[in-house]
């Protein structure tokens, strides 16, 4: 009987041991409550997402504008009407290249943008240099696509369809009539936003676009 005792003292001292030895070697750190305002803690800074801003651009005579589904236009008159009881302001707005003029509300004008800045035509010409992007799907499904894009009004959206749609040449037969239509479009849409933006002849720009994507290559072994 009294081995027996002295086996327990042995076991409870080697199991204290074990549960020390574990304390000591415990390297989980408790973070330490911090700027504790009456015992509570101080609850984390929840900072603002800034939002776009929604203030009415005011656009002048003879100022060039996108509107998305026509390309650049340039504000002619700003003219008022009266429909019922409401006075409304609009713009009229002549796209040359369309022969067409629009007449946009001021209070629609969020479909209008102001032309791109030299940094956008220039990040524009970077796009054009790269290389087209070779996407397998249906060409039904990559014209749908193309066509918001250019439709988008977002300069750098047309600048990836001209690039895309590239073929280095002029040859007709080097491109079907679908594609063919959808580069011209998206070519002379931007072509004219370089225009008003550079304000240089229409052959300049050609010249500089044309460079960016490698057709003047192709031009210059033909002659």
């Amino acid at each position: 009987m009294p081995r027996k005792k002295k086996n327990k003292k042995v076991n409870k001292t080697k199991k204290l041991k074990k549960i020390k030895g574990l304390k000591l070697k415990s390297n989980i750190k408790v973070p330490e409550k911090k700027n504790l305002v009456s015992g509570q803690e101080e609850k984390p800074e929840i900072k603002k997402v800034k939002k776009q801003q929604t203030e009415k651009r005011v656009y002048n005579l003879k100022d060039f504008v996108v509107y998305p589904k026509h390309g650049v236009g340039k504000i002619t008159s700003i003219e008022k009407a009266k429909i019922g009881d409401i006075d409304i302001q609009f713009y009229k707005i002549l796209v040359e290249k369309e022969k067409l003029t629009l007449t946009v509300p001021i209070n629609q004008q969020s479909k209008l943008r102001p032309i791109a800045t030299i940094n956008q035509i220039n990040k524009c010409v970077s796009i054009l240099k790269t290389k087209p992007k070779i996407k397998r799907t249906m060409w039904s499904r990559r014209a749908q696509e193309y066509d918001q894009k250019i439709n988008s009004g977002k300069i750098y959206e047309l600048a990836e369809v001209v690039k895309d749609l590239n073929k280095n040449t002029d040859i007709i037969a080097d491109q079907s009539y679908s594609e063919r239509q959808l580069f011209e479009k998206a070519y002379e849409r931007l072509k004219s936003e370089f225009e008003a933006v550079l304000k240089v002849s229409p052959e300049e720009v050609q010249k500089k676009m044309d460079k960016a994507l490698g057709r003047t290559k192709i031009s210059e072994q033909m002659v």
